[in-house]
């Protein structure tokens, strides 16, 4: 088995939300180390539950990785990977090292479970765009998709997005995951997303393999309208299906696939 050049770093890969995106996994365990256990994770399985948040990276090992990197292209630097990434107790410590390294913006992509936190967000403050989940619109609903802990309350999470709507200076984007199990949540959630105003929301279903099957080009298109009808002008919205993406081929196909999976054919 081809062994990781980079143990903290990977890809680049084509995101239709990000164009380019150079991933850092600020977890990096073999261990899918999370708050929730969402029934779509092409990642399988959550193996450690936690919602302590803890340096499993020294951010000098990260410095060092991202100075050997080759000349590559990139539109955005994003945080995201094995594991949810604000469990990184230094995320903020290692988005001031990219910053001092990289040109391109930072992106974090985050489940939202941790977003009430002080700390949390005084890292998250420090990125160019968030991207953060909501799936659900009850606690019930919110119970069967991301199979939170039980520490993890929906009420809380959604308050969290309110309120760092209104103290974050850069660009928000709501992605919600759709299936057949909370098809008809949409437009329940397109309410809660027009009250957190993000700049956009994200339509997605479950393309890469995983144990839940993606809705179709109609249904995400009837669930992208109802998002368009309720949050107006406010936030832009768009599906996965609208978006191109290039091939691109990663510094490392076994590190890249252990935290991305592999696409659905």
């Amino acid at each position: 088995m081809e062994q990781p050049k980079y143990k903290y770093i990977y890809g680049p890969v084509s995101s239709w939300r990000l164009g380019r995106s150079l991933g850092i996994d600020p977890i990096s365990s073999f261990q899918k180390t999370c708050t929730f256990d969402c029934v779509y994770c092409q990642s399988g399985r959550t193996e450690v539950f936690s919602d302590r948040r803890e340096v499993y990276v020294p951010t000098e090992a990260l410095i060092h990785e991202l100075n050997s990197l080759p000349e590559v292209s990139v539109d955005y630097v994003t945080f995201a990977g094995h594991g949810e990434p604000t469990l990184a107790k230094n995320l903020g410590g290692m988005i001031r090292a990219v910053k001092m390294i990289r040109k391109e913006k930072v992106a974090v992509i985050t489940n939202s479970s941790l977003i009430d936190r002080k700390d949390v967000v005084e890292d998250l403050l420090l990125a160019d765009l968030v991207e953060a989940k909501l799936d659900a619109s009850s606690s019930e609903s919110f119970k069967v998709i991301n199979r939170p802990m039980p520490e993890i309350l929906w009420e809380d999470m959604v308050g969290g997005l309110k309120t760092f709507r209104k103290v974050f200076k850069g660009y928000l984007a709501l992605q919600v995951m759709f299936m057949a199990s909370n098809k008809a949540c949409a437009a329940a959630i397109a309410q809660i997303a027009h009250q957190i105003t993000p700049n956009e929301v994200e339509i997605n279903t479950p393309l890469r393999a995983c144990a839940v099957k993606p809705l179709s080009i109609e249904e995400i298109e009837e669930i992208t309208a109802i998002f368009r009808g309720v949050c107006g002008a406010e936030s832009k919205v768009r599906n996965v299906y609208e978006v191109k993406r290039e091939k691109i081929q990663p510094f490392c196909q076994p590190s890249t696939e252990r935290r991305r999976g592999k696409e659905n054919s």
